[in-house]
């Protein structure tokens, strides 16, 4: 008895000190990864005097909401947020409807080949978006499309991309197929099974997709930047270039910018992180 006693105190010490050392390494990851958020955040309410003293002091003597007003007021920003958060969201809509469509196809039904077919799809991912940008911009520039938000939203609802129909196609076989055929049999469509049977079970792998889709399309510069040439259509991302190249001294205003601009991002993350962590967690591993 004593030396079992003896066993399991060793072993719940080794397990206290496993924790220990698990929590520290997250505390020091989140340190690290936490840094430049906190400096963009500090600089953002710091003067110009302030952020060019010699003390290096990460909270600012005094806060300074100037900054945020000269921000906004400095270059058209509620344009440039009224922009982005169209594309965002018909990017996300389009995506969340086109690839959660393709995946039930790829794992609901059965027809001549889909199992040639999804392996394609997947080997898309490899193909670097650097091999495809000219031809791309060429195509459209035969549509007349460049100088429109089209290229950057149509897109998405032609098949919503290979990760997005990855990650979903993973989560869809957790469904058990009863579902379906009890529905078949009651004379449902597939769209009616698709809408009103599949996507409320699947909401949490669709809310990793959205929470993928929303975090690639608001800070996406390489896209706005190809297709839009006028000021008025520009997204947040080229804004704060332009912002950058014109008020490159002013590091307070384009700090409180850049901050606005990562708000909605870390919030869609904190709200949605439930679903998140759920869906990755079922798609890794019940996929």
């Amino acid at each position: 008895m004593e030396t079992n006693s003896i066993k399991g105190s060793s072993i719940k010490k080794k397990r206290v000190f496993s924790k220990t050392i698990l929590y520290l390494v997250v505390i020091v990851l989140s340190v690290i990864f936490l840094s430049p958020f906190v400096w963009m955040l500090s600089t953002s309410l710091k003067t110009q005097e302030e952020i060019y003293s010699i003390s290096k002091s990460i909270l600012p003597e005094k806060i300074y909401w100037t900054n945020y007003k000269l921000a906004v007021t400095e270059m058209p920003f509620l344009r440039y947020f009224f922009n982005t958060a169209v594309i965002t969201i018909l990017v996300v809509v389009g995506i969340c409807f086109s690839s959660s469509l393709v995946a039930y196809a790829m794992s609901k039904i059965e027809w001549k080949g889909k199992k040639i077919l999804f392996p394609v799809i997947i080997a898309t991912m490899m193909i670097p978006s650097q091999v495809t940008m000219i031809p791309l911009y060429i195509v459209y520039t035969k549509m007349h499309m460049v100088g429109t938000i089209l290229p950057l939203t149509l897109p998405y609802f032609l098949g919503g991309g290979a990760y997005y129909i990855f990650l979903l196609r993973q989560f869809f076989p957790t469904i058990p197929n009863s579902l379906v055929e009890s529905a078949r049999i009651d004379g449902a469509s597939h769209f009616t099974i698709y809408s009103r049977i599949m996507l409320p079970l699947c909401k949490p792998a669709l809310t990793s997709v959205g929470i993928f889709a929303f975090m690639f399309t608001w800070s996406d510069f390489m896209g706005p930047l190809l297709y839009l040439n006028k000021q008025e259509q520009y997204t947040l991302s080229i804004g704060l270039q332009a912002f950058m190249g014109t008020h490159f001294v002013e590091w307070g205003p384009l700090m409180a910018a850049s901050t606005i601009f990562t708000v909605p991002v870390i919030l869609i993350f904190f709200f949605a992180q439930k679903y998140f962590i759920e869906g990755i967690t079922v798609t890794g591993i019940k996929g």
